[in-house]
């Protein structure tokens, strides 16, 4: 039921018009987990295009600092 309800928050947002202008961390950070994963980062695909580059550390998901680089 949890990953249901992730990806229908997910849809949710990426239905959003707000979402596809949201480019600061907490906008796209959806579950609060302090990262931004792919499935997050979809909504925006011009940070998607850079996701390989700035995740730094290569553990598949972008921190604040990682993502400041964006």
């Amino acid at each position: 039921m949890k990953h249901l309800n992730k990806a229908l928050a997910l849809i949710a947002i990426a239905s959003s018009s707000v979402v596809f202008a949201a480019s600061d961390f907490n906008s796209l950070d959806i579950d609060g987990s302090g990262t931004i994963s792919p499935s997050e980062a979809a909504v925006d695909t011009d940070l998607m295009a850079e996701f390989i580059e700035l995740d730094t550390d290569g553990s598949g998901e972008l921190s604040k600092e990682e993502f400041a680089n964006y």
